[in-house]
């Protein structure tokens, strides 16, 4: 119903910067909320940031002043703008996203498949 595909992912030293982005598509009528997760080996999926249509971005504490969201609306596009990464950001990058379908209007969550990003020197 509705594909996820990130990009952006790679190695960077620390204290570098990576770019994520996220392209939505399918049959979307509207899009919700948007968001990011991130995952290590052996550790349960965590919550990076969220953008909602209309609301304010919500940060985890770990990365409040470092990561920004941002969407392109346009586009079913978002973003994760991430500065001052240190090693503990490695992990696999998750696109999420709750979307309203255009075939019936019913609510369609979806993930991407995820991008990895590696902070070491």
């Amino acid at each position: 119903q509705v594909q996820l595909v990130e990009s952006g992912g790679g190695l960077v030293q620390p204290g570098g910067s990576l770019r994520l982005s996220c392209a939505a598509s399918g049959r979307i009528f509207s899009i919700n909320s948007m968001a990011w997760y991130r995952q290590v080996p052996g550790k349960e999926r965590e919550f990076v940031a969220r953008l909602t249509t209309g609301g304010r971005p919500n940060y985890a504490d770990s990365v409040k002043g470092r990561f920004t969201i941002s969407r392109d609306n346009a586009k079913n596009m978002v973003y994760l703008q991430m500065n001052s990464l240190n090693a503990e950001d490695t992990a696999l990058y998750y696109c999420y996203s709750d979307v309203t379908l255009s075939t019936d209007g019913s609510t369609y969550y979806t993930w991407g498949q995820g991008t990895q990003v590696t902070v070491s020197s």
